[in-house]
């Protein structure tokens, strides 16, 4: 038999501090046809964070040039950074049959969602608003204004809810990673990707 497939565009997204980060690590650690889309971002890289790794950490000036010669899928500002994700990346990588995971933010997730409809959308809750601040406290990446600020628009994001196709609560990674496993076995057998040949002898 033979099996074409066209690549997955699975977009994870959610409020700061829901674990869609944990959860997209874990997918691409444990799903090798999975590739992660490197977003470029004008804020500075995080504790442990790596440019071309985890962001592409560029100015504000990169950032706009790149913006006028149409290089980001999408593109927002989120908390008072800019983020984009990176066209040709993405384009070529589904074309070649791969899938791609992008992790974005709600704005920049429903920018995909408008400019590729086949894509699959996720939406990643707390919870918790407690327990969302909870979490934002204990990774030690924000200031206290800036948490306030981002549980402010947690409030607004998780009324978008509707927007996604799916949604998952994360209670434990456990449970959630087993969720999100089935949501990507199911998309990958959907006949928009999943194209199989069968042979007319055995």
């Amino acid at each position: 038999m033979e099996v074409k497939r066209k690549g997955m565009l699975l977009v994870i997204s959610g409020p700061s501090g829901a674990g869609k980060g944990t959860l997209a690590k874990r997918l691409l650690e444990d799903d090798p046809s999975f590739r992660f889309s490197v977003s470029a971002t004008t804020r500075g890289p995080r504790v442990g964070e790596e440019d071309g790794v985890d962001y592409h950490f560029i100015s504000d000036d990169e950032f706009q040039a790149r913006v006028d010669t149409g290089d980001f899928l999408e593109c927002a500002v989120v908390h008072g950074h800019r983020y984009g994700t990176p066209r040709a990346e993405v384009l070529s990588s589904l074309e070649r049959g791969e899938n791609m995971l992008l992790d974005i933010d709600p704005q920049g997730a429903r920018s995909v969602a408008a400019a590729m409809p086949d894509c699959v959308t996720v939406f990643i809750l707390p919870p918790s608003y407690e327990e969302l601040r909870v979490r934002l406290h204990t990774r030690n990446t924000e200031n206290e204004t800036e948490i306030n600020r981002r549980l402010g628009n947690a409030k607004g994001e998780i009324d978008q809810l509707g927007r996604y196709q799916y949604a998952i609560v994360n209670t434990t990674v456990e449970e959630a990673i087993v969720q999100l496993k089935a949501i990507v076995a199911a998309e990958k057998q959907r006949t928009i990707r999943f194209f199989p040949v069968i042979p007319e002898k055995s």
